[in-house]
């Protein structure tokens, strides 16, 4: 990883690269939904090319691969050990690449990907305006940014964000819809679809698809 990465972005390499052996077991229902949710609104067909940001152990590409063998795809991920286990779990695929690194320094190539998802960690990112600029930089004109993240209009998420302020050192901040909407806008990303919705109990969400005009 390069050597400028931050002290935030070094909190959450360190956690997560002490959950990665187990990360999906603890984790696999609330991944399994979110994910879903994701491809279902990213409507992803077999020519484009694919980028999920923060891509965890690679349960996107995973799902990906699993409608379509030949996909396109890189992940890009702040945390070696949850990259290790995305590289075995997608280790018979010489079409899917991922890299350790951060969303506000992504190492493509401009207008390199037709769709791009981020899922569940904007609230991770120091620095989302930079993140969501870079992410504009490596689409295509017309090119599509699936994000979904705990929704700060849930009362739960409200709890969760003050809980976490005090007890988890890599949480950087959940937004609301309209925040969400208001950092894509200075992003120039246009949003076309948006929602909000319950996961469960806990869970409070928002999702929006968002594109690159120009």
């Amino acid at each position: 990883m390069s050597s400028t990465t931050n002290l935030s972005e070094q909190k959450v390499n360190q956690q997560y690269d002490k959950m990665a052996s187990w990360y999906d077991r603890r984790w696999q229902k609330y991944i399994d939904k979110t994910l879903a949710i994701c491809l279902q609104r990213s409507q992803v067909t077999n020519n484009e090319k694919v980028l999920d940001v923060a891509c965890g152990t690679g349960e996107l590409a995973k799902l990906i691969l699993e409608q379509n063998s030949s996909q396109q795809i890189s992940g890009i991920d702040l945390s070696a050990n949850m990259l290790q286990v995305a590289r075995e779990k997608c280790r018979e695929y010489s079409n899917v690449e991922f890299q350790q690194a951060t969303a506000s320094k992504l190492p493509f190539d401009d207008e390199s990907f037709d769709l791009v998802i981020c899922a569940s960690a904007l609230h991770y990112f120091e620095n989302p305006q930079l993140a969501l600029l870079e992410i504009k930089r490596v689409l295509k004109t017309n090119g599509r940014l699936i994000i979904l993240d705990w929704c700060r209009d849930f009362w739960t998420i409200k709890a969760l964000n003050i809980f976490l302020k005090f007890f988890d050192s890599a949480h950087e901040k959940c937004y609301t819809q309209f925040q969400l909407h208001q950092l894509l806008a200075v992003a120039n990303l246009t949003v076309v679809k948006a929602d909000k919705f319950k996961l469960d109990f806990l869970w409070g969400m928002a999702i929006a698809t968002a594109i690159k005009e120009n």
